[in-house]
């Protein structure tokens, strides 16, 4: 299993590996043209309705992890390719959020390692 990083997609560069978008909604400002990436994988973003409960509200993340695990667990075949991608080496997880330490990417990333296990 190969490491599994986040970062944010406007910096730069946009990581090692194989690279996935893991935004419901494409990140303002950026053009398609310019991320080079293997993949957008929406369907492991959180639903429309949880994300726009969380806001991106810190006192919010604890529930807000909690609620977005329950529905990787209910979505075992949208991380398929996440999964598959880190047996060959390592990926990058890129999303768009200012907030680099309460996000969907660090849910997502420590879930992936938990499910690698």
């Amino acid at each position: 299993m190969g490491p599994i990083r986040i970062r944010r997609v406007y910096d730069d560069p946009p990581g090692e590996g194989m690279v996935f978008l893991v935004d419901r909604v494409w990140p303002r400002g950026v053009r398609k043209d310019d991320l080079r990436l293997d993949g957008w994988l929406r369907d492991v973003a959180p639903s429309d309705e949880l994300r726009r409960w969380f806001g991106h509200r810190p006192e919010r993340f604890a529930e807000f992890a909690e609620r977005y695990r329950a529905e990787l667990d209910a979505a075992p075949d949208a991380l398929r390719p996440l999964l598959d991608a880190a047996e060959k080496g390592p990926v990058t997880l890129l999303y768009s959020a200012r907030d680099t330490e309460h996000n969907q990417a660090v849910v997502l990333r420590d879930y992936l390692l938990e499910a690698a296990r």
